[in-house]
């Protein structure tokens, strides 16, 4: 199974749905809330958001690929849950 990452506002309310979305499939996932980290953390989210021009949140990295909003079809796809 893909590893999967993201970033996400503590206020979102996309970024709370996309959450729900990976603990209603039962995935595992790491999140930090952008809005909570603190100015180290906050520069190193940009910068890899950067890498792959990302803007907004939720930004969901799962394996290589990323997922930037609430897009469940995507995450689907990218998961192999559509199979």
């Amino acid at each position: 199974m893909e590893k999967v990452k993201m970033y996400t506002l503590s206020t979102c309310p996309w970024c709370k749905k996309t959450k729900e979305f990976f603990k209603d499939h039962k995935i595992p996932f790491e999140y930090t809330d952008f809005d909570l980290a603190d100015d180290k953390e906050r520069t190193k989210i940009l910068e890899e958001m950067r890498e792959y021009g990302a803007n907004g949140f939720p930004f969901v990295k799962i394996g290589d690929k990323v997922v930037v909003g609430y897009k469940p079809n995507d995450y689907s796809y990218l998961m192999g849950l559509n199979d």
